[in-house]
């Protein structure tokens, strides 16, 4: 009797045994240094849960409401945006502004000038330099206006009289319908054309409004750029305070960088073209020129819109065969920009790879039209850099040369560009 009850107690307690190890890791030893023995470590382990889905959907779903998750982010993110661009625009375009006239600004401080009269004076030359170059271009458009209506009536004639002879054979009737078409379209539409007229007219409240919410930001951020960058790392907690300073520090750097070399390859652009122009004394030479300025801080589409409009010009004053001799100029100037300024000059600033370039561009014109597409790729370096820079120095470390990450493209190593066995 006795054996039976051992033998009976003995097996239930192997099977209690047995089950309770199913929700229990294998007891690892580890050494106590305390009882200078090894002592039984018992960790639990949550039981797996088999819901009979394979291991790539259940990873596939993970990821799927995750990605979801960062789209609604993106999508709010964007309204928000198109929601307070009359506030956000002057601001964005106040610190690109503010990249190019900061180093002035500091200089003057080195040199022991107060911050806000450095601040003031240059913020005072900027307008100057704008407004004295608007009013040139004012003027010179004025001059120039009788002279060009009379140049216009003259090539609209010849491009007509080159198109009936020309290579198109076109004849007279077709040359009528097609502007009879196009006067009809005019008046169709004249409707839709006063009231964006109207819509124009409204707007011009806001476009001051920004302008002058633009002129005040610049003067802070001139004056106290550091100041305000510092207030908003102590809003961060403890851990991240140094390195968001840091790249923060490397990506303003980059964003300075860029600028200055935007604005010096527009400068090129504009000669260049402004020169060509007027060699062939294409009117409004300098109005052009000023738009192929502007234009280039736009990158890859900027300078094609800006010498179509060039070569359009040139077409409608000059004759057909002066616009082709624009067309060549404009051409090789942007030859001269895309193989040998813009790696030469914007390749030491940052480097991007052109599809985000276009990807950037297209994003911010559908968010904020043309000002967006201006400060679409700044900030696309921006973000480059920063990110970059929190990569490779999680820890608020500067960089072994001292210089903004993101100058020269990632270098692949020979173990990540080997296929994986």
């Amino acid at each position: 009797m006795p054996s039976v009850w051992v033998d009976t107690a003995r097996k239930r307690t192997q099977d209690r045994l047995a089950v309770a190890r199913q929700g229990w890791t294998p007891p690892p030893f580890t050494a106590d240094p305390a009882l200078g023995e090894a002592s039984v470590v018992l960790v639990e382990q949550t039981p797996s849960v088999d819901d009979g889905l394979p291991r790539g959907v259940r990873v596939a779903g993970a990821w799927a409401w995750r990605i979801i998750l960062f789209v609604a982010a993106a999508y709010l993110l964007i309204q928000v945006v198109s929601r307070l661009q009359i506030v956000i625009v002057p601001i964005a375009i106040a610190l690109l502004v503010a990249a190019l006239f900061e180093p002035l600004s500091a200089g003057l401080r080195r040199r022991g000038m107060n911050r806000s009269l450095a601040a003031g004076l240059v913020l005072v030359g900027g307008l100057v330099v704008v407004f004295g170059g608007l009013t040139l271009i004012v003027q010179t458009v004025i001059s120039q206006l009788d002279d060009l209506s009379t140049q216009v009536g003259e090539g609209l004639a010849e491009v007509q009289g080159w198109l009936a002879q020309g290579p198109l054979h076109l004849s007279q009737s077709q040359l009528s319908d097609g502007l009879e078409r196009l006067r009809t379209a005019i008046t169709d539409n004249q409707g839709a054309l006063t009231s964006g007229a109207l819509n124009t007219a409204t707007t011009l409240g806001e476009v001051v409004a920004g302008f002058l919410l633009a002129l005040f930001t610049l003067f802070f951020y001139l004056r106290d750029g550091g100041q305000i960058w510092t207030f908003v790392c102590r809003m961060l907690p403890r851990a991240a305070r140094i390195p968001t300073a840091r790249a923060g520090h490397y990506s303003w750097h980059t964003l300075v960088s860029y600028v200055r070399a935007t604005v010096l390859v527009a400068f090129v652009d504009a000669v260049g073209i402004g020169v060509g122009l007027a060699i062939l004394r294409v009117p409004l030479a300098l109005p052009l020129a000023a738009l192929v300025f502007l234009s280039a801080f736009i990158p890859v589409i900027g300078a094609t819109l800006s010498g179509t409009v060039a070569v359009l010009v040139a077409l409608v004053t000059v004759g057909p065969v002066k616009a082709l001799i624009v067309l060549g100029v404009v051409i090789a100037v942007q030859q001269i920009e895309g193989h040998i300024l813009q790696p030469l000059i914007m390749g030491r600033a940052v480097a991007l790879h052109p599809l985000a370039v276009i990807l950037a561009i297209a994003v911010g014109v559908v968010v904020a039209g043309i000002v967006g597409g201006l400060v679409a790729v700044p900030l696309l370096a921006v973000l480059n850099t920063a990110i970059r820079y929190l990569f490779s120095h999680p820890g608020g470390e500067p960089t072994p040369d001292h210089e903004p990450p993101g100058t020269e493209p990632a270098e692949v190593t020979p173990e990540e560009s080997e296929p994986a066995r």
